[in-house]
């Protein structure tokens, strides 16, 4: 995503904040889950409910994608996933390659989410030449002097970087030579990207510290009756 707060529109959109894209996907998992199950129509009651969030808040963000909900009625599940969907960009096929093979990438590969979600791995890339020839997950691990070749050939717009700091940034730097318009990177670095290249950051020893610091300034749990 950008660099600040605000996601960049297409012409004739209006302009979204970061927190309200990510609360489009969380909108979009609860509705998709409530379509398969049979149900038709959603509130912004229920949408607020599942997110722990006003209903006005829901409301607000969902004016973003037209004139959906009917008043006394609510929200048609199906209209409205077709319209977050649009509106995220995942309503077409997204490309993607990793780059390092390691048991996270791993993990993340047998996650069938991504291609039910509409993203679909095309290129698997180490450097260590004992991986390199391996398949996994019905892909060749290849050297990373085949991204440029795999991606132009792919069409591939999006990578994962899941290699180690020291390594990210070199990474990055070739594969947006090679073309690549996005990265997800779990790799403990802030990456230095063209303006032109989108960059989300997965830390998870952020996140865990994050977690830690809510768990240490709650109340503490009763001590048990004896």
């Amino acid at each position: 995503m950008n660099k600040n707060d605000e996601v960049v529109p297409s012409p004739g959109e209006q302009r979204l904040s970061r927190a309200s894209v990510q609360r489009f996907s969380l909108y979009l998992r609860h509705l998709e889950r409530w379509n398969h199950e049979g149900q038709q129509i959603v509130s912004s009651g229920q949408l607020g409910e599942a997110l722990a969030i006003n209903d006005a808040q829901v409301r607000k963000d969902l004016a973003y994608l037209g004139n959906l909900g009917q008043p006394g009625i609510g929200y048609y599940t199906r209209e409205l996933i077709t319209a977050l969907r649009h509106r995220l960009g995942v309503d077409r096929v997204w490309s993607a390659v990793v780059i390092g093979v390691g048991n996270l990438a791993r993990a993340l590969l047998r996650y069938r989410g991504f291609s039910q979600q509409g993203f679909q791995f095309v290129g698997l890339f180490d450097s260590d030449v004992k991986k390199i020839g391996q398949m996994v997950e019905g892909l060749e691990v290849l050297s990373p002097d085949a991204l440029p070749k795999v991606i132009a050939a792919t069409k591939a717009e999006l990578a994962v970087v899941a290699v180690p700091a020291e390594m990210a940034q070199a990474v990055a730097d070739a594969l947006v030579a090679a073309g690549i318009k996005g990265i997800l990177n779990f790799a403990p670095l802030t990456l230095k990207l063209p303006q032109h290249v989108s960059l989300v950051a997965v830390d998870l020893a952020v996140q865990l510290e994050q977690l830690a610091f809510l768990v240490h300034l709650s109340p503490s749990a009763p001590e048990p009756e004896a």
